[in-house]
């Protein structure tokens, strides 16, 4: 690990009080790894590269992939010195152990080693930089072993730029090594990929970072509590530059002494506890609190998106203790109990909806004019639904002939009268549902005509649809119906028109599919009947002495007097039969014939 700078000296080893202090190396660059045995969390690449360089199976190229500050670009600088490092006698080779005190360690940790090359792909992505590099790799190394080229960001590189590096990469000079980093991966053509060894470098673990962090503050000499040290940890994210650059913040705004209080107040995070306290009242339903509580929270400096991302995180951690309990091992023994307890309450339909509410919540607040309304919008919505019964609960509790118990056990939201009654609406409405369906059954319908009439009564708009444009008759009678369904029709047709028909008259009937021809559709006799009413209408004696009368005139719409817009109302007289009676199929007349 690297050594803090002491200040500087005169040339017989006195202190020379009259020379300026080094300028200050934020921890970020002072504690940048030098060799293997300090890089952070990167294990397995670690291992690979070790037995590779063991073993003098070393690639032409590397491409070290991951998130930002997870060390590709120091992997890069650790590998050139490990492949030109000479020993302190200047007689050794390629090693794993850099030893950090020869000519080409030095020249290389300070980066003004002439053989060793650092492009970055951002600023110099065209072609004419790649020629460049492609000119100086046919001339051999001026004093290290290999010549590398370290080239950062290289999904940067244009199109052209790939194409011309493609053939020095595939068969390039053996004085010479490539070392590719980027963040995007993907944006790096398949041909590029092809000829490099690929090593992924993973997000550093929260421990580790803990632990890192940790050895830092004490070479520091700062006094760090272990819970501020943890919300660095996560806020990192997996980033060992970004942690660093939030201790170095954090240490400056303590003043050498770091808590968990002004980690917070730093990164604008709410207490853990209480978003703890939060989540319990939101899904305890109580809404007042949970609106005195945010605004709380806000007030003491807390974003409401990050106090929503710490609901999210908070609900994904509640499901694990739900699913595997032992996952409560490494928090806090208070944060433990509480985890526990919600756990063990809270069911795992209420988590999952919770999860889907907050995450649509912070999508709504991070779009949002104002932040704290959306958050406050969202939680207020999730109070409300929190404890609601599942669907298939509902619908369970519908079957057996009550209303959904869940739901009327779910304890109303506090404070609010209107939200106790929503909730009370919530439960009640399926079992007013249920009081409503007729007390006797049906009369059941004689022909097709009229089986079609029954199913618009009752609002089946999309069966009625199928029975109008993809059902030809075969036959119809009491108990039994035969027709033959076009392949639009839907596959379980036939099953749902016998269970509702069955179900409306209280008889068994047998709905089957059939392949005899049988009658055309309803909607084509209705057709066929509308041309023979047209071509009827223009024959008439009056209409054609209207034509005469006034030449260019045109018959636009036909009706027959008295005729309805209620497909039921017109149903009979399209295949010829006597309309169902009004008191057996009441018309619907909300439901335009159109929408069929």
């Amino acid at each position: 690990m690297a050594k803090a700078s002491k200040g500087t000296g005169t040339d017989d080893g006195t202190k020379d009080a009259a020379a300026p202090a080094l300028p200050y190396r934020v921890l970020a660059r002072k504690y940048r790894p030098v060799d293997f045995t300090t890089l952070v969390g990167q294990e397995a690449m670690v291992r690979t590269l070790r037995n590779a360089i063991a073993t003098g199976r070393i690639a032409h190229a590397f491409m070290l992939t991951g998130v930002r500050g997870v060390g590709k670009t120091t992997t890069a600088r650790i590998i050139a010195r490990a492949l030109n490092c000479v020993g302190p006698d200047g007689k050794g080779g390629p090693t794993v152990d850099p030893c950090g005190v020869c000519d080409n360690c030095t020249a290389i940790t300070e980066d003004r080693h002439v053989d060793v090359i650092e492009m970055d792909a951002a600023s110099r992505t065209g072609i004419d930089d790649v020629r460049e590099l492609i000119e100086g790799v046919r001339y051999r190394p001026v004093s290290a072993r290999y010549k590398v080229y370290i080239i950062d960001e290289v999904h940067m590189l244009s199109e052209k730029a790939f194409n011309a590096l493609l053939k020095t990469l595939e068969e390039p000079p053996p004085h010479v090594k490539f070392l590719f980093a980027t963040t995007e991966i993907r944006k790096v053509p398949v041909t590029v990929l092809s000829r490099c060894q690929r090593f992924d470098l993973k997000r550093v673990p929260q421990e580790t970072l803990v632990e890192h962090f940790g050895r830092i503050a004490q070479e520091e000499k700062v006094e760090i509590s272990p819970e501020a040290l943890t919300l660095l940890a996560r806020a990192a994210d997996g980033s060992v530059r970004d942690g660093l650059s939030m201790l170095d913040q954090a240490i400056a705004h303590g003043g050498g002494v770091v808590d968990a209080a002004q980690v917070r107040d730093m990164l604008g995070l709410a207490d853990r506890s209480r978003v703890l306290e939060l989540f319990e009242k939101t899904m305890r339903g109580d809404a007042p609190a949970v609106l005195g509580a945010l605004g709380e929270m806000h007030d003491a400096g807390a974003d409401p998106v990050v106090v929503l991302q710490d609901l999210l995180e908070l609900t994904h951690w509640v499901t694990r203790l739900k699913i595997s309990p032992e996952a409560a091992a490494a928090s806090a023994d208070s944060e433990r109990a509480q985890g526990l307890a919600m756990a063990g309450k809270l069911s795992m339909a209420s988590l999952t909806r919770a999860w889907t509410l907050l995450l649509k919540g912070l999508q709504e607040t991070l779009a949002a004019p104002s932040p704290q309304r959306a958050a406050e919008m969202a939680l207020i919505r999730l109070c409300y639904v929190a404890d609601l019964p599942s669907p298939s609960d509902a619908i369970k509790a519908l079957q057996n002939g009550a209303a959904a118990t869940n739901g009327a056990a779910a304890p109303a939201p506090r404070g609010g009268g209107g939200g106790g009654a929503a909730v009370a609406r919530l439960a009640t409405q399926p079992a007013m549902a249920v009081a409503a369906q007729p007390a006797q059954a049906l009369p059941a319908p004689r022909t097709f005509t009229e089986v079609v009439a029954l199913f618009e009564s009752r609002r089946e708009a999309r069966v009625v649809h199928s029975l109008m444009h993809y059902v030809h008759e075969v036959r119809c009678e009491p108990g039994v119906i035969e027709f033959r369904p076009e392949p639009k029709a839907p596959t379980d047709l036939a099953a749902r028109l016998g269970e509702l028909l069955t179900q409306w008259t209280g008889r068994r009937w047998l709905a089957s599919v059939s392949n005899a021809q049988g009658k055309p559709t309803l909607i084509d006799q209705k057709a066929a009947k509308a041309d023979d009413l047209r071509t009827s209408a223009e024959n008439n004696a009056i209409v054609q002495a209207i034509f005469k009368t006034f030449p260019g005139a045109k018959l636009e719409t036909v009706r027959r007097k008295g005729d309805q817009t209620s497909l039921v109302a017109g149903l009979g007289e399209v295949v010829g039969e006597e309309p169902p009676p009004a008191e057996e199929y009441p018309a619907d007349d909300d439901i335009p014939e159109s929408e069929y």
